[in-house]
């Protein structure tokens, strides 16, 4: 089973004052996922937690990707290209770049879940190789 994270999934995973900590905390994977991270979420990630938590948050963060079994994916020079359809395209709803990117990595990558607290962002996504995402968690 494969998914695609998003930045916000994985603050709220990490910042324990989050308010959507215990639902992301609770969330139930099964063992043989593989789980991919694009490689431009890390730095929204880090801004966010030292914003919120201190450097200290960071560097814990920065370690980690070097210990974790999550694949670290660079975006495809496609997804560049696709990255800036889907902001065309959607300009009206206030995405952003990282948002942008993983609808085009999970078409390229053949992934339609996504791990996200940002539903309101994803549900209005037309992914071109799925009828819509399944977004976890589903309730939030």
């Amino acid at each position: 089973m494969k998914y695609i994270l998003d930045s916000g999934y994985l603050y709220a995973r990490l910042n324990n004052n989050d308010i959507k900590h215990e639902c992301v905390i609770s969330t139930s994977l099964p063992r043989n996922k593989i789980v991919y991270f694009p490689i431009p979420a890390i730095t929204e990630v880090a801004y966010l937690l030292g914003r919120d938590l201190g450097i200290g948050a960071v560097a814990t963060f920065v370690r980690e990707l070097s210990e974790t079994d999550i694949i670290l994916e660079p975006p495809a020079p496609e997804d560049y290209l696709r990255s800036s359809d889907i902001l065309r395209k959607y300009n009206d709803n206030n995405i952003d770049f990282v948002d942008a990117c993983i609808v085009a990595m999970a078409e390229r990558l053949n992934i339609t879940k996504i791990l996200t607290v940002d539903h309101r962002h994803f549900r209005i996504f037309k992914p071109e190789h799925c009828e819509s995402f399944e977004l976890i968690p589903e309730a939030l």
